[in-house]
C-alpha cells in the first residue's frame, strides 16, 4: 500500500490501484475468488474493530485520541467493499460518471449481481446499492460505462428478484438502444421464467417512457400478463 492511502489519503485514484485485487471477487475461477473473498473477509474484520476502538477509553482521553481513530477506521473502511465508496470524497449526485471510484462501485453493482450469495455474506449494503444504480442512471454514460450498464440490467432481468433491482428500470432507461433491447428479447425468450417476466416487464417500459416504474405498475402488468 502506499503511503498516502496507507495515512487515510483520500486520493480517489490511490485508492483503486489499493483494491487491485478485489476484482478477483468476480472471478469465474472458484479458487481466485475464495482468495478475494478471504482477503476481503480479513479487511472487514480490521475496520469493525477500529470502528469498536473509536469509542474506547474514558473522557477526556477518548476525546483526545478520537480523531486519529477516526482517521484509522477511515482507512480501514477504504480496504473493503462498500466502504471504499464512500470512505473518501465523494462525487457530486449525478456526476458518478468522472468519479475515479467508478470502477469499484461498478464492481460492487456486479458482484451483487453475479454471485449474491457471497456478496450478501460480505458485504451487504442495499442503500449503497440503490443510490449507486440511481446516479449512474443519472449520469452521462461513455461507450465503456453503457456497456458495463448493459451488462447490469441483463444479469438483473435474467435472476430471481432481489432487493432494490427495480431500480435497473432507471439505468435501462438511460442506455435504452438496439444492444439494450436485443439482450432484453433474448431473455424474453430463454426458458427462465424469471426472465421472461422481468425482460418482458423492462420491454414494455422502455416503450412507454411515460409510465412510472412502481409496485403497483408492476403488479398490474403482471396481472394482465398471467390472464
Amino acid at each position: 500500500m502506499t503511503e498516502a492511502a496507507g495515512s487515510g489519503s483520500d486520493d480517489d485514484h490511490e485508492w483503486t490501484e489499493v483494491l487491485a485485487w478485489a476484482h478477483g471477487l468476480i472471478a469465474p475461477d472458484p479458487a481466485e475468488r475464495a482468495a478475494a473473498l478471504d482477503r476481503h473477509a480479513r479487511a472487514r474484520m480490521e475496520a469493525e474493530a477500529a470502528f469498536g476502538r473509536l469509542n474506547e477509553g474514558r473522557f477526556p482521553i477518548k476525546r483526545l485520541r478520537f480523531g486519529a481513530r477516526y482517521r484509522a477506521y477511515r482507512t480501514a473502511c477504504g480496504r473493503c467493499l462498500p466502504g471504499v465508496l464512500w470512505s473518501g470524497s465523494r462525487y457530486a449526485h449525478g456526476r458518478i460518471g468522472t468519479w475515479p471510484r467508478l470502477p469499484l462501485a461498478l464492481l460492487f453493482l456486479e458482484w451483487e449481481a453475479r454471485y449474491p450469495h457471497e456478496w450478501t455474506g460480505h458485504a451487504k449494503d442495499w442503500g449503497a446499492k440503490q443510490a449507486l444504480i440511481r446516479d449512474l442512471a443519472a449520469t452521462d454514460h461513455d461507450q465503456h460505462l453503457r456497456a458495463k450498464l448493459v451488462d447490469l440490467v441483463d444479469l438483473a432481468v435474467r435472476r430471481t428478484y432481489r432487493c432494490k433491482d427495480r431500480e435497473y428500470v432507471r439505468v435501462a432507461r438511460s442506455v435504452d438502444g438496439d444492444e439494450l433491447r436485443d439482450r432484453l428479447h433474448r431473455a424474453h425468450r430463454s426458458e427462465s421464467p424469471a426472465a421472461q417476466l422481468h425482460a418482458g416487464y423492462v420491454l414494455w417500459l422502455l416503450d412507454r417512457p411515460e409510465i412510472p416504474n412502481t409496485r403497483h405498475v408492476w403488479r398490474t402488468w403482471l396481472s394482465g400478463t398471467r390472464t
